[in-house]
């Protein structure tokens, strides 16, 4: 193993000075950029349009048969009274009137019509805007302020829930040990290629031949293991650090939600439990594929393995509803036990709370377990069919040398 700094370090240098590995990385924050300059100036077009809307003034008659319109917010829009809605109705189809609102005399059963003169699809909303508007400023002004603040919808609340005697934080409890599942989703999502093309690439370069001349299989897959590792926090870090660098600078103008971070309850079981099953799932998943890209001649024979592999890893995702409210419920320990489906109901059932100890340290011994068969697997199939380019190693073949 004399030489596994050797190969750890290459493959990192390796990585480093490839161009996809950093249009990879530099991707996602680059598309988050985009999508939040697109947000921004969509917003503020939107603001303009609508500050613009609001100060065009344009000929307005109203026939109220309701008398809940009030005259002074009538004189501030300059509405002039019009006898019938037929006549209304006449005068904005001569060009007499911009736009005519007819009010009857039981607004709950009878609709409100509004006509108005076409001045393209998607400024004709001010039009119905405009008389919901009138409606509702009316009705406020005639209500006591307790009544004005819930017909504005206006009204505070504040809500406390306890738990063993204490309060307890609600979703704000999730955010600490729930970020081990965002990393594990995002590093297998991102970096799951990479994993299962790793040993296959000397295999299709025909390189392999000289490299196990002097470094022994068991060493290569370690330093590979390693290294896929270290490669992974880089890609992690280059592309959390831009994201979270532009939402501290312009959080303000894309109106972002502000978090205040010391409000944020931290338990520490539940953040080393997350901690420990992130670390351990993502090491099993990254044995795994580099067993599967051992056992296969190709990238392209590989693939359709690393397809299977994910929909282990994701599919439990669709009983997420079942790991909240059902934790006990049969269908929740299988996945929760079983190790190519427990890396996301363990994570989610420790952030919900709703893992015990027992629960998590018999998952965590099944996944380490699982890592290390994973693991020695690899190698025992790379040890046997490195200098195979043109099929795959039979089980007979893997399992029956000695």
């Amino acid at each position: 193993m004399h030489n596994l700094g050797t190969v750890v370090k290459f493959e990192v240098i390796r990585t480093l000075k490839k161009k996809s590995f950093w249009i990879a990385a530099l991707a996602i924050p680059l598309v988050a950029a985009l999508v939040g300059v697109i947000i921004y100036f969509s917003s503020k077009t939107t603001g303009d349009m609508g500050r613009q809307l609001n100060n065009e003034r344009y000929s307005l008659g109203i026939t109220d048969d309701s008398k809940l319109l009030s005259p002074d917010i009538l004189r501030s829009v300059s509405a002039q009274a019009v006898a019938s809605p037929a006549d209304g109705q006449e005068a904005v189809r001569l060009g007499k009137l911009d736009a005519y609102f007819h009010y009857p005399a039981d607004i709950k059963k009878q609709p409100v019509e509004v006509y108005g003169k076409e001045v393209g699809l998607f400024k004709n909303g001010r039009y119905e805007g405009l008389a919901q508007q009138l409606l509702t400023q009316s009705v406020i002004l005639q209500t006591s302020p307790n009544i004005q603040a819930i017909i504005q919808d206006s009204v505070d609340y504040k809500s406390v829930t306890y738990k063993d005697g204490q309060e307890d934080k609600g979703f704000l409890k999730l955010i600490a040990p729930g970020i081990f599942l965002v990393l594990f989703y995002f590093m297998l999502v991102t970096f799951g290629g990479q994993m299962l093309t790793s040993i296959i690439e000397e295999k299709e370069n025909r390189v392999i031949e000289m490299i196990l001349t002097t470094i022994k299989p068991t060493t290569l897959l370690v330093g590979k293991l390693f290294s896929l590792i270290i490669l992974a926090l880089v890609q992690m870090i280059i592309i959390l650090l831009p994201i979270i660098a532009g939402y501290f600078a312009l959080r303000n103008q894309l109106s972002l939600p502000q978090f205040d971070l010391s409000s944020i309850p931290l338990d520490p079981l539940a953040i080393t439990l997350g901690a420990v099953i992130f670390i351990v799932s993502f090491l099993m998943y990254t044995g795994l594929l580099m067993t599967i890209g051992a056992a296969m001649p190709t990238a392209k024979e590989a693939n359709g393995f690393f397809g299977a592999a994910m929909a282990f890893t994701f599919g439990p995702l669709y009983a997420a509803p079942l790991f909240v409210s059902s934790p006990d419920s049969l269908l929740v320990q299988i996945l929760s036990y079983f190790p190519l489906t427990s890396p996301i109901p363990l994570l989610l059932r420790n952030a919900v709370g709703n893992l015990t100890l027992p629960e998590a340290l018999i998952a965590i011994a099944l996944l380490v377990l699982t890592t290390a068969i994973a693991i020695r697997i690899g190698v025992r199939i790379f040890k046997y069919g490195a200098l195979e380019y043109s099929r795959r190693l039979s089980a007979k073949e893997i399992f029956g040398k000695r």
